[in-house]
């Protein structure tokens, strides 16, 4: 939802848009130091996994590469200051995501990491607004950059970054553990060099890419103006879809125009990390059927996106099967494993339609 909230502030309100565009680069520097903070704790786990449990298939973690971790670790500090300038004062949470969901048999002995969620109600564009102006007082560098900006640790480490993200090693550490970072949310890994520049400030594409999770309810305002007829405002809610914040979606639905639901498709191969007996995309349909046949919303326009396409593509691409995951897909018939077949195949667009009354 929010990728689709910020297309719609690029096309309707471009000018809020850069305003806030140079607050969204420590939300970009907190997803480099997270996915770097994923690889280390995966060289760290397959150390502990081969030592515990003397794994015949581990991975030989080299002397190089434990080097390369113990001068990325200040990384880890710099990951902690970011999420306190994000949300100072208690303005954040942390929930545990499990990395290793695509196989159950590893998942049962997959480590946690924490994501950071932000709550909906702290102002952190304001924050970040306010902290890029008064760090102008603080002590700077002699290069004239401020010495407590993030920024300078991220430059001077990011070739280290590049070689560990790079490492033969940590590519086949990552692929046996099924851990697909170039599908996440918030992965800039590729383009080191010119995100950790200390001149850097976000694109178009960053600001899209970027993962910050929110938690409650946020509300965006637009002006629309159609190409014959007066401007109208727009109201727009983005709901958190974690299980524990569905209750609070109640109260919206007693006076909704339309209700725009967005299916990540994508998610076949993934388990809720609230509830890893369950697949995301299930969870999906059956959001999407409570909706449906919710009596509040039978006056309601309901419009629905099949999102992530590209990751899906991507997925399937790589030979990940989707009846492997979406047993019912395949024991039909055998089907191709495309795009095309996926999405537009009765078994997964008639699983959304076949709810609503027409």
């Amino acid at each position: 939802m929010a990728d689709m909230l910020i297309d719609l502030q690029l096309l309707y309100d471009p000018e809020a848009f850069r305003k806030e565009r140079a607050s969204w680069r420590a939300v970009i520097q907190l997803n480099i130091v997270r996915s770097v903070h994923v690889i280390i704790d995966a060289i760290t786990h397959e150390r502990i996994d081969a030592v515990s449990w003397s794994l015949p298939d581990h991975v030989p973690v080299q002397t190089d590469l434990l080097k390369l971790k113990m001068r990325l670790a200040p990384l880890l500090q710099v990951e902690h200051a970011l999420t306190r300038r994000l949300a100072p004062e208690g303005g954040f949470a942390e929930e545990e995501a499990i990395l290793h969901d695509r196989e159950a048999s590893y998942a049962d002995r997959s480590h946690l990491v924490r994501e950071v969620a932000i709550n909906s109600t702290c102002a952190w564009k304001e924050i970040l607004g306010t902290s890029s102006r008064t760090s102008e007082k603080n002590e700077e560098t002699p290069d004239g950059h401020n010495s407590s900006d993030p920024s300078i640790l991220l430059n001077a480490c990011a070739q280290d970054m590049q070689i560990l993200w790079n490492d033969s090693t940590v590519k086949t550490l990552l692929k046996r553990n099924n851990i697909h970072m170039e599908e996440v949310a918030g992965f800039f890994l590729d383009s080191l060099e010119r995100v950790t520049a200390l001149d850097y400030i976000p694109s178009d594409d960053d600001v899209l890419r970027a993962r910050l999770k929110t938690l409650g309810v946020s509300e965006y305002r637009f002006k629309i103006k159609p190409e014959h007829g007066p401007a109208r405002d727009w109201r727009v809610f983005d709901v958190g879809g974690h299980r524990s914040l569905r209750s609070a979606w109640i109260p919206y639905f007693d006076d909704m125009d339309a209700i725009i639901f967005l299916a990540p498709v994508s998610a076949f191969d993934q388990k809720l990390s609230e509830d890893p007996s369950t697949n995301r995309l299930e969870d999906s349909v059956n959001i999407w059927n409570y909706i449906a046949k919710n009596e509040l919303l039978k006056h309601t326009h309901l419009i629905l996106f099949m999102n992530k396409i590209d990751i899906l593509k991507a997925k399937l691409e790589s030979g990940i099967k989707f009846s492997d995951y979406v047993v019912s897909y395949g024991s039909r018939r055998e089907r191709e494993n495309d795009v095309k077949s996926v999405t537009k195949c009765r078994y997964t667009l008639e699983r959304f339609v076949q709810y609503v009354a027409y």
